[in-house]
């Protein structure tokens, strides 16, 4: 009996210091990278942003609102994108090539389904590019590829564009994205894509509760192999930046842009992580040159010479933005030093006579209009209330909601729209997208034969060196002409909470989050 206690207890024993060795061997150093993992994949893959705008719609051939791309940008996809060097790079398409200089075949990569199932073929990159150039759908992107001659159908997966010539901006065009590949039958069920969104991005759009959320959950047959690495992202409106600073102060939320003023207000939050990049973007003010006295440059001008740009840098920004024109600094030396230009020198004498000479000695009254839910707007339109007036130019600031806003600026239906725009990745989009009489946003009446021909040229020319040249005088040519005043462009602000992980902002794309993981 004896024996049997003591065999029984010796087995007790070593089953314990072989457990206990187990246990030391899992927590060794040799194995804490197993550990992190383990603890990595038990956090849930939910990423929770701030916006400080609603989307104003999700059709991507239709609302160019940075508060809808930031949205239907992970939904949908076009052909190809940028990577982070600015190099064009497949998407859909896997590759293509240039059998001449105005003709593209892209070879399209097979297998991939739409959210609904459809497979995506070269049938859907046909429509949606004969959906962007119809004149009934009107979207802000048809003059991008408004020399494309013929579009062919060469097999499921194979697709060419023939263009009228020989054309700079084609590719560039094709990473915007509004120029994203849809589904015909979700066109024709639900007549447009304002309320639905059903693309082949890494993201599906799951729900949107207006003034509220927008929900996108991860697609589970996306092409692109451990991409997306989040299971959910989940947008929340916040318009008032106080609210989105106490929500990533809080843990409430994962991640928000905010102004320079209000990160200065995160120094020494050890748990929050502040990103800064200058941005592509610039404050603009907007003429509607159809309109007295807006249609006489000198009085643009005028304007422009009454403006002091450094105070809203100073003021506005909080000295974290550039002076800029129409290509924002950030594009290197495709822009030009504007602080060298007469017109952006501030001259009150020069402007008063501008005015006299345009049939104004006394001044006039005006209404400058601005969207509510913008700081920086509502404090540039304040600021220029100010200089203004000591030209004898009496303005009364109108702050409308968003949605007023956006309708506003498409119809044309301010005198004088302050605002921001981005000069995207080439200088045809800042040049002749928003400016040429023919530009899908050139919705300031705005028209130039002699600048028209210069753009024109701007696009064709394929030489790089003889190319920048035309935008230097293009730029000049603009800068005399005002049809809107360039201000300044700013840094922007990413707040991120420590544990997400993989996240990398860029000039030209400040939201990308397929890489993006919680820890």
């Amino acid at each position: 009996m004896f024996k049997k206690k003591f065999l029984f207890i010796l087995i007790l024993i070593i089953a314990v210091i072989a457990t206990a060795c187990s246990d030391d061997s899992e927590t060794s150093g040799d194995n804490d990278s197993n550990s992190d993992n383990d603890s990595e994949s038990n956090v849930e893959q939910v990423l929770k942003i701030a916006n400080d705008q609603e989307p104003a719609g999700l059709d991507p051939h239709t609302t160019p609102a940075h508060s809808s791309v930031r949205v239907y940008s992970k939904v949908y996809e076009g052909l190809v994108t940028f990577d982070e060097n600015m190099e064009v790079v497949g998407q859909l398409a896997e590759d293509w090539e240039q059998p001449d200089d105005s003709t593209y075949i892209f070879n399209l990569v097979e297998g991939v389904t739409f959210h609904n199932g459809e497979e995506m073929t070269a049938e859907d990159v046909l429509y949606s590019f004969e959906r962007i150039l119809d004149e009934a759908t009107a979207s802000h992107i048809a003059s991008y590829f408004s020399d494309v001659t013929n579009i062919e159908v060469m097999g499921d997966y194979q697709i060419k564009f023939e263009l009228e010539e020989p054309n700079a901006t084609f590719l560039t065009n094709l990473t915007n994205s509004s120029a994203a590949i849809v589904s015909q039958q979700v066109v024709e069920e639900n007549g447009d894509l304002q309320q639905v969104a059903v693309g082949t991005g890494p993201f599906v759009f799951e729900e949107w509760v207006p003034d509220n959320s927008v929900t996108l959950s991860k697609y589970e047959d996306y092409y692109v192999e451990d991409v997306p690495k989040l299971d959910r992202v989940e947008y929340y409106t916040m318009k008032e930046e106080s609210s989105r600073l106490s929500a990533i102060r809080t843990g409430e939320i994962d991640m928000t842009t905010l102004t320079a003023k209000s990160s200065e207000l995160l120094d020494g939050e050890e748990e929050i992580n502040i990103m800064d990049y200058q941005s592509l973007e610039y404050s603009y003010v907007g003429f509607n040159t159809d309109k007295e006295p807006f249609n006489d440059e000198r009085v643009r001008q005028a304007l422009s010479m009454a403006t002091d740009r450094e105070s809203i840098v100073d003021i506005v920004w909080d000295g974290d933005a550039l002076v800029s024109g129409p290509i924002a600094p950030a594009m290197g030396d495709w822009s030009i030093d504007v602080e060298q230009e007469a017109i952006y020198q501030r001259n009150i004498d020069e402007a008063k006579q501008l005015l006299a000479d345009a049939g104004y000695p006394d001044g006039f009254s005006t209404v400058i209009t601005t969207a509510s839910t913008y700081a920086d707007m509502v404090d540039t339109a304040q600021l220029l209330q100010q200089q203004w007036k000591e030209i004898g130019v009496e303005a009364e600031i109108e702050q409308i909601e968003w949605g007023d806003y956006i309708d506003t600026w498409s119809n044309t239906s301010a005198d004088i729209l302050i605002g921001r725009n981005g000069s995207g990745t080439d200088p045809d989009r800042a040049m002749n997208y928003f400016f040429n009489t023919e530009g899908s946003a050139n919705v300031w009446n705005f028209s130039n034969e002699n600048y028209d021909e210069m753009v024109a040229k701007g696009k064709r020319t394929i030489d790089q060196a003889e190319r920048k040249q035309v935008y230097v005088e293009a730029q000049e040519e603009l800068l005399q002409l005002s049809p809107n005043l360039f201000l300044v462009s700013p840094k922007n602000y990413v707040a991120v909470r420590d544990g997400v992980e993989g996240f990398t902002p860029y000039a030209h794309n400040g939201e990308d989050i397929d890489n993006v993981y919680k820890k």
